[in-house]
């Protein structure tokens, strides 16, 4: 497959979301929870896509309801050009899921199991790519052993290729490093990285949102069954709107006289941070007026604000 055009914003949808609802009824004591409230989603084709939000937010019931694995109350789901009530076979097809949760059969080694999910999708055992599945989640030296038998990093790379014995179009990772070492993760996004590469889409859920702003190439927050924004990681970091100026002046605890709108402090390292949004304001501004109040400039540095401060206000949390 070509590599993926990010430069092009207009490249078509993978999944195109419109109008999706869904309410779970009633049970016991629990009222019903309307989960979804007419979420509107373009996924564009090729893209490394983050789907955050805290938690109950409906990121589970999307993902589900796009796996088939969860009805919707109301809406239309498309999965690459695939009506989803119309061709439910085929957009099942286009799709593979990680999930969040260890479910292999423990009596199972990892060969097995990835040929007897490659039944249940029907793919032809001369279509079947176990081997090269299994080298490329490093389970080429455990193929044969029981999977109660793996160590739970291994489980999840079987996890992974389970996803992927179908070669979908679409690959769903749903908080695929959670409780992984540093090694684990970093194998699993080098998989990645090469998957979407080579054309495939891949959508992220996780709770570890600077690993959201490395990864992804554009992001959709929804808070309480509702989008809240949908757009390229580099835009919805400009949404902070917000800079710091780290000045070594020094020693000394004097703060000097500074435009209005900026934010000043002495850090416990002695160094004075000015804060200040960069639409109203330019950093030579401040540095003038520290030099105008004495203050010696011995060297600058810049902090910008990261996925977690503009999640934790548009999420406002």
């Amino acid at each position: 497959m070509p590599a993926p055009d990010r430069s092009n914003p207009t490249r078509p949808a993978a999944i195109e979301i419109t109008d999706l609802r869904k309410t779970y009824a009633a049970a016991g004591s629990a009222p019903a929870k309307e989960a979804l409230k007419g979420l509107n989603l373009a996924i564009p084709s090729g893209s490394i896509f983050g789907l955050l939000g805290p938690n109950g937010a409906g990121k589970s019931t999307t993902i589900n309801i796009m796996a088939g694995l969860v009805n919707k109350t109301a809406g239309k789901v498309r999965i690459c050009g695939f009506d989803q009530d119309q061709n439910p076979r085929q957009s099942r097809a286009a799709i593979g899921v990680m999930p969040q949760e260890l479910n292999i059969d423990p009596f199972f080694t990892p060969r097995a199991s990835l040929e007897v999910q490659a039944g249940l999708y029907g793919v032809p055992k001369s279509e079947r790519w176990t081997d090269e599945l299994l080298a490329l989640v490093g389970l080429s030296d455990q193929a044969e052993s029981y999977s109660r038998h793996l160590s739970g990093g291994m489980k999840r790379r079987l996890l992974l290729a389970k996803a992927l014995v179908h070669k979908p179009r679409i690959l769903v990772l749903d908080e695929p490093t959670a409780g992984v070492d540093i090694g684990l993760r970093e194998m699993l996004w080098a998989n990645v990285r090469q998957l979407n590469e080579r054309g495939m889409t891949i959508i992220l859920t996780t709770h570890y949102l600077e690993e959201a702003e490395e990864m992804c190439d554009q992001i959709a927050i929804i808070d309480r069954g509702e989008l809240i924004v949908s757009e390229t990681t580099e835009t919805i970091l400009g949404r902070a709107d917000q800079k710091t100026l780290i000045l070594d002046t020094g020693e000394g605890d004097a703060l000097p006289a500074l435009p209005e709108g900026v934010r000043a402090e002495r850090r416990a390292d002695g160094r004075l941070a000015l804060s200040y949004a960069p639409s109203q304001l330019r950093a030579d501004a401040m540095i003038d007026a520290v030099r105008a109040a004495g203050l010696p400039i011995i060297d600058v540095a810049t902090e910008s604000p990261d996925l977690e401060d503009v999640f934790l206000r548009l999420t406002s949390r």
